[in-house]
């Protein structure tokens, strides 16, 4: 008897080796319709009431971090409820979410690319970067992925995708390559490189989380879906490192952060300024609250939010992974009694509300796991193992770096022609006119046109870059702007030009 009990003993503690190694002796996992219900409340319940607590800090602090002493505004049973009747556009990580899911439960799991396309770019809610140079492409003829494709796309490599891919691990439980397969398609939609690797890491995240009580093993074990050459990977490998290496000062890793990773290259925004809304900065903030918050819900939050710059998107991220992990019920009650009463409310800009989040990927996890053979009896749930597989890697913007930005703030037509050294550039501006004014833009190059684009004065259907090119020959070149349809009635200013060369040699 005492050999066959060390006997189990020992298989127990390979399979407990197992799970926290990711090998492929990792057991299928069961679990009750219960439990999964309550984890995908605590999913989509945790990243609305972590953007509401971030949101009073949204690229207020850019560069530095929230220091100890700023005061959170204080938490009662109204505080969702007041942002929901007064900056209702804050839920922008939850609706974003929310487009998707009511496609997959319109046209059911095989959803065409197209579908979510269309429904994303015809949608009514404002969008910015990534998000809405996608938008721009969709509507003028490029379709996805080429729509969030570097070449097409200069915000490619922003935060967009990682805010809005929480609805792929939540319907994907314990599934993570299922997951990060319908982030291929979806997040190519808006987003490429870097930006890409931020949402499918974070649904990597959520789709762990159904099956481990472990954060530091869930954020390990997600990372794998990474490849291991990309800057993305090795930036939350040093946030790891950092957490193991001062595991009672995240500040400290907080540096190694921003001394090693904080460089937001590409961004029309971001670059030469301390705003930084690049996917691997921000994706490190999500990680270093996690794990640093030690599974606690406030502290998770709270040290996500006092990173600094998306302060609110990055702790909803943090807190939905968590709420995933520990499920709806066990979400401290001081935050249930403020999401409570607006659960039943539509989000703005749409017809559905956060019950219709929890009823919607509660369905199409349950068709997921039967579709990925797992088994649905009853009550019981059983998910089946996948072991992480990497996404392919890829980089955005390779060869070019930025080596010059100039404040211009004038009117189209006195621009005249910029000369410069490098291999690409971009005029950031904007157009103002009646609202179904579309202005014609030739961008010409060394006096060839290179491209004629439709700058619409609607803010819904714009683009912030007036005219850009990417891998021109280096060397010397004169660009311009001719706007072919001027109207009395609208204006076309040029804000700045920004010049990208290849990266400097490192000596």
């Amino acid at each position: 008897m005492k050999k066959i009990i060390a006997a189990c003993v020992a298989l127990c503690s390979t399979i407990a080796c197992a799970q926290n190694k990711g090998t492929a002796t990792r057991p299928d996992t069961k679990i009750t319709t219960a439990v999964l219900q309550d984890k995908i409340k605590g999913g989509w319940a945790g990243q609305t009431i972590g953007v509401t607590y971030g949101g009073p800090f949204e690229f207020k602090f850019n560069g530095t971090m929230v220091q100890d002493y700023i005061p959170v505004k204080p938490w009662d049973s109204t505080t969702i409820e007041w942002w929901y009747d007064h900056g209702a556009g804050l839920y922008d990580d939850v609706y974003m979410d929310l487009t998707f899911v009511k496609v997959f439960d319109k046209y059911g799991l095989n959803a065409p690319l197209d579908s979510f396309a269309n429904a994303f770019a015809y949608a009514s809610y404002p969008l910015w970067h990534a998000n809405q140079a996608a938008r721009y492409n969709l509507l003028n003829g490029v379709k996805a992925p080429q729509s969030g494709h570097w070449r097409n796309n200069p915000h490619a490599d922003d935060i967009d995708f990682q805010i809005e891919a929480d609805f792929a691990g939540l319907m994907a439980p314990g599934m993570v390559n299922t997951a990060t397969t319908i982030c291929d398609s979806i997040g190519h939609i808006m987003n490429y490189g870097e930006g890409w690797y931020g949402g499918v890491y974070v649904a990597a995240m959520y789709s762990l989380a159904f099956v481990s009580d472990d954060i530091n093993w869930i954020v390990t074990e997600a990372l794998q879906a990474i490849p291991k050459e990309s800057r993305y990977r090795q930036c939350m490998e040093a946030v790891i490192a950092g957490h193991k290496k001062y595991p009672d000062d995240w500040k400290r890793t907080w540096f190694e952060v921003e001394r090693n990773f904080s460089e937001d290259l590409h961004c029309p925004d971001g670059v030469f300024a301390p705003f930084n809304i690049d996917a691997t900065t921000n994706s490190a903030y999500i990680l270093i609250g996690l794990l640093y918050g030690g599974g606690d819900f406030t502290k998770t939050m709270d040290i996500s939010m006092r990173c600094g710059q998306d302060a609110d998107c990055n702790p909803a991220s943090a807190a939905g992974i968590l709420g995933t992990m520990i499920g709806y019920s066990r979400i401290p009650e001081k935050y249930l009694a403020a999401i409570r009463p607006v659960e039943a409310r539509n989000f703005v800009y749409t017809d559905a509300s956060l019950n219709d989040l929890y009823r919607m990927s509660y369905n199409h996890a349950l068709q997921l796991v039967r579709k990925h053979n797992g088994t649905v009896n009853g009550a019981d749930v059983t998910i089946p193992y996948q072991a992480v597989k990497p996404v392919r890697l890829e980089e955005g913007f390779e060869g070019h770096y930025p080596v010059k930005k100039t404040a211009v703030n004038k009117p189209v037509a006195e621009v005249g022609e910029v000369q410069f050294n490098g291999n690409g550039i971009i005029f950031k501006g904007y157009v103002q006119g009646p609202g179904n004014y579309v202005a014609q833009v030739d961008l010409l190059v060394d006096g060839k046109p290179l491209r004629t684009s439709g700058l619409p004065a609607n803010h819904t259907t714009r683009r912030d870059e007036v005219g850009y090119a990417y891998e021109l020959p280096a060397g010397s070149h004169v660009a311009s702007l001719q706007w072919k349809n001027p109207n009395d009635s609208a204006k076309v200013q040029v804000l700045e030009v920004i010049v990208f060369d290849h990266p400097p040699v490192k000596k």
